[in-house]
């Protein structure tokens, strides 16, 4: 029996990754018919179970008809069609989880010493709750020690500027700290792991590009609602760079689509209480607006 990993397609939703014994068992109750759409590494898309030699077994369940086939998969919403052959990323976490991780990790900041090991601590969370098709079990094998002389030289320059009360020693401090984000992507995207083995992956966005970037995403705010298309357009100039992966990475999600989750995320973080919600709904959505497409492949809008 192969050792494959599957997904399949329910409700418009992406399903797994399963061995591919407990999709055959699947299969057998009837949860997987003919008409399911499955993928596994090495497909170019998405097809019918019932397409693939081998995998239905003969006289087993019989086809459940759909009308009008299989639901139709919207790359924009949550699905794999329009040429998203790998099908979009998609993330989960607990809310109790992620409201005493994040508290662990203000407070942690506030202390200032231990940020780079707390950071490694989040991440060794978050990351596996990310979802990419193809690819089970993702994990983060950063160590704290790299980010370290990063983090304690913009340390002491900040100190440094306080001293000599120097602005334009003040926007350096800014400029730094735009390139300590943009080396903190690098060293994201390059340890990223699936099953405990590296996925050789990088980041080849510039500095200048991500400087750029960032100073329009400022000027854009300006804009009052602009500011939306700006960071999507970010999304995929950001996606875009990620380099070592056999599928494209792509953000298709629209400007407008940005903006009106942001408000409604704004109006009830108002209340406090549902922030830890809003959060999760947001990245869910932005997770859900990240695809693995084929190589050419163009977002929709």
């Amino acid at each position: 029996m192969s050792n494959r990993s599957w997904f399949y397609a329910s409700n418009g939703q992406q399903q797994g990754p399963f061995p591919e014994g407990q999709l055959r068992d699947l299969i057998t109750r009837g949860a997987v018919n003919a008409d399911t759409l499955v993928w596994t590494e090495g497909m170019s898309g998405w097809q019918r179970a019932g397409e693939i030699p081998g995998l239905m077994p003969a006289g087993g369940p019989p086809q459940v008809p759909q009308a009008g086939g299989p639901p139709p998969m919207r790359a924009g919403g949550g699905g794999y069609g329009g040429g998203y052959s790998g099908g979009p990323l998609s993330l989960d976490f607990g809310i109790l989880d992620f409201v005493w991780r994040s508290l662990v990790m203000v407070i942690g900041g506030l202390l200032i010493i231990p940020t780079p090991w707390l950071i490694v601590w989040y991440l060794n969370w978050i990351v596996p709750c990310v979802r990419v098709p193809g690819r089970p079990n993702l994990s983060f094998t950063g160590s704290a020690m790299t980010i370290v002389p990063w983090y304690f030289g913009a340390i002491v320059l900040i100190i440094a500027v306080s001293l000599l009360g120097s602005e334009l020693l003040s926007n350096l401090v800014n400029v730094v700290q735009f390139v300590l984000y943009w080396l903190f992507l690098k060293w994201l995207i390059a340890n990223l792991a699936s099953n405990g083995q590296p996925l050789g992956l990088s980041f080849s966005g510039s500095i200048w590009a991500y400087l750029g970037w960032s100073i329009l995403g400022v000027l854009s705010i300006f804009t009052i609602i602009g500011w939306a298309w700006v960071y999507t357009a970010w999304m995929r100039w950001f996606c875009r760079n990620i380099q070592g992966t056999q599928r494209e990475v792509l953000f298709i999600g629209s400007g407008l689509e940005f903006l009106w989750r942001a408000i409604v995320a704004a109006l009830a973080s108002i209340f406090i209480i549902p922030i830890p919600w809003v959060y999760r709904w947001m990245w869910q959505w932005l997770a859900s607006q990240t695809v693995l497409a084929e190589r050419g492949a163009q977002p929709n809008g």
